[in-house]
């Protein structure tokens, strides 16, 4: 998602959808539900210099703005699920709180379409391994938003929790919504067993509905070579197999 912000002090603006083209073609590929990743309004002000609004909220909610638009083509293209991915809501928690989850809801705003927020803790540079080193034996970050994401509008919340520090209690305080669970973790090439997968579905079963609970990956597959990345995703099917059938389902 590129809006144009006519050199760095005029006001932002998106001139034309950005991935409507392809979502028309990935439709047409197949009868399946499409999910479809934007970033979030507070995660994409984070890395921008702002020399018109002097603001990060004021910036953020123009983002908003042009995602809403943005994610309104999606939907009319036949996208089903469209997600916000917002990190940085686990680095600033008052402004989560305060406005970032109200930017959320107004990229979200209007659509007919199930909507996502991905909270994870960032991937692939060195700068997020090494603030990861220093949160400690458990990665509670997510027990500061969770009770104003559990209030707000957002469908469906997306997690990681394989190989991570995250408890998996405080899945209980989002209570309601459907939970998108990792079970693969996306910074290793090890792929995981189905058992695996399998087990960390049933943890966070404890604490998500089973008709709540969507299997996923913690984040997305980029970084990893096609064959792995293909391994990891039949552990995924086949572990929430196992779990599918030990539910009765």
């Amino acid at each position: 998602m590129t809006p144009a912000c006519r050199r760095s002090w005029a006001p932002c603006r998106g001139p034309r959808p950005v991935f409507v083209d392809d979502a028309r073609f990935l439709r047409a590929q197949t009868d399946r539900p499409i999910k479809w990743t934007l970033p979030g309004p507070m995660t994409m002000i984070d890395t921008l210099y702002d020399a018109h609004y002097r603001s990060r909220e004021k910036l953020a909610w123009e983002f908003a703005r042009i995602l809403n638009e943005e994610a309104r083509e999606l939907e009319a293209a036949g996208v089903d699920i469209i997600q916000f991915d917002e990190p940085a809501f686990n680095v600033f928690f008052d402004e989560a709180n305060d406005w970032g989850i109200a930017t959320l809801e107004r990229a979200a705003a209007g659509l007919n379409a199930e909507t996502a927020v991905h909270i994870c803790y960032g991937y692939g540079i060195k700068a997020n391994t090494d603030w990861k080193k220093t949160l400690g034996a458990e990665w509670r970050q997510y027990e500061e938003t969770f009770p104003n994401l559990q209030k707000s509008s957002i469908d469906i919340i997306s997690l990681e929790c394989q190989n991570s520090r995250v408890p998996m209690d405080l899945i209980e305080l989002i209570r309601g919504k459907t939970v998108m669970v990792g079970a693969i973790d996306v910074a290793t090439d090890t792929i995981e067993t189905p058992e695996q997968v399998a087990d960390t579905l049933r943890n966070a079963l404890r604490f998500v509905d089973a008709n709540k609970l969507y299997p996923a990956t913690n984040c997305g597959m980029a970084p990893l070579s096609r064959t792995v990345a293909r391994g990891k995703l039949a552990a995924l099917a086949a572990g929430a197999a196992i779990v599918r059938g030990e539910l009765g389902g």
